[in-house]
């Protein structure tokens, strides 16, 4: 049986550390700010994200771009020549059309390798949602499981990989396209933040608008509550865009309700954070549904 690598794409926002430590290989995305173009590494090498953070709430444009079959090919063939096979699991395609990129360099590669394996996951899931699937995939990895058994698994449990956040900045969400003008302007003089959440297509949905900041962040924990299996056995992932506090409040709320097994933080990247902008908090644990 040959060996195998998990790789997936900066959109996941894992601490670069934990991202070595569990051997994920990471695909960076582009993305652009003002006139300046960067990769999203995990690391931050080409632009912190405080700094990023920063240019965004100024007011600098900033866009973003998927990956390109042909990146996908070049990343996906160097696994391949070196004799292992890959699992890719990518950005939820309901949010990006990065997924279809890769399933042309799929049907590319195993045309040319046929005797490989080669598989890519939707994994409907972004952010440290897609980071949190990735983490419990390359612990499967470890426990020893073969690289069929892990793609059943993935395609099991990422129908249960919950995810829900609120944002600051309702105008930033209407830019775009999440909620209608009049809600964006109404919301902001009300302070009103909505309670998102990703789909079982992976699509972003509104579900519900909260009155404040903590109201919002409390209002996710009872979104938790109301599916999570075995918390005491979890490791709860919680991504924020430069909110520090926002997400320190919410693992402190979620640690006096449960003995979750640990809470782990980290910062919403360029990429998502593009969309999401600056104070978003996120949660994402394993419910009985999405």
């Amino acid at each position: 049986m040959r060996d195998y690598l998990i790789i997936t794409d900066s959109t996941t926002d894992l601490p670069p550390q934990l991202a070595e430590t569990m051997e994920l290989n990471i695909l960076p995305l582009a993305f652009v700010v003002g006139e300046d173009s960067y990769r999203n590494y995990l690391d931050e090498r080409e632009l912190p994200l405080k700094t990023f953070y920063q240019r965004l709430v100024a007011g600098e444009s900033v866009s973003t771009s998927q990956i390109s079959t042909s990146e996908y090919v070049e990343a996906f063939r160097a696994i391949l020549e070196q004799g292992h096979d890959l699992i890719y699991l990518g950005l939820s395609s309901g949010l990006s059309a990065t997924m279809e990129s890769s399933f042309f360099a799929r049907d590319q590669l195993l045309a040319e390798y046929p005797d490989a394996k080669l598989y890519c996951v939707d994994t409907l899931s972004a952010s440290a949602g897609q980071g949190l699937l990735a983490y419990l995939a390359a612990q499967q990895k470890k426990a020893g499981l073969d690289i069929d058994s892990l793609y059943e698994w993935v395609e099991v449990h990422k129908h249960k990989l919950c995810h829900w956040f609120t944002v600051n900045d309702l105008m930033h969400l209407y830019r775009h396209g999440r909620c209608s003008g009049a809600a964006a302007f109404a919301g902001s003089l009300l302070h009103i933040q909505p309670v998102l959440h990703i789909d079982d297509e992976g699509r972003l949905i509104p579900m519900e608008k909260v009155r404040n900041a903590k109201k919002a962040l409390e209002a996710l924990v009872d979104k938790m509550a109301a599916t999570v299996e075995n918390p005491q056995e979890q490791e709860i992932f919680i991504s924020h865009g430069d909110n520090p506090e926002g997400a320190r409040y919410m693992e402190k709320l979620i640690r006096e309700r449960w003995s979750v097994k640990d809470v782990i933080i980290t910062c919403i990247g360029p990429v998502i954070g593009s969309h999401t902008s600056q104070g978003a908090v996120a949660l994402f644990f394993l419910g009985s549904s999405r």
